[in-house]
C-alpha cells in the first residue's frame, strides 16, 4: 500500500484547518448526543428496535436482551467519544 506524500506546508495547513473546525464539530456532536432532543431521538430509536424484533416474531425476553445489548453498544460508543 502506498501513501501520498505531503509536504510539511500541506500538513501544517491541514492541522490549522482541523484546529479551527474540530472544536465546533465536537460541540455540535456533543449537543446532539446529550441534548433533550437527542435523548428523545435515541429513545425512539431504541423503542423502534425493540418493536421491530417483536414484529419479526422474537419472544419478549430475547428481544429485551438484544435491546439491552443495543443500548450498551450505544452507551459504549458515546462514552468512548466523550473520553476522546
Amino acid at each position: 500500500m502506498s501513501y501520498p506524500d505531503y509536504s510539511t506546508k500541506e500538513i501544517g495547513e491541514m492541522l490549522d484547518m482541523m484546529s479551527s473546525k474540530l472544536p465546533a464539530l465536537l460541540k455540535e456532536v456533543f449537543q446532539i448526543l446529550y441534548s433533550e432532543e437527542g435523548a428523545a431521538t435515541m429513545s425512539k430509536a431504541i423503542a423502534t428496535f425493540y418493536k421491530n424484533l417483536l414484529d419479526t416474531g422474537m419472544n419478549k425476553d430475547d428481544a429485551m436482551l438484544l435491546t439491552q445489548e443495543y443500548m450498551a453498544t450505544l452507551k459504549s460508543m458515546t462514552s468512548q467519544f466523550g473520553n476522546s
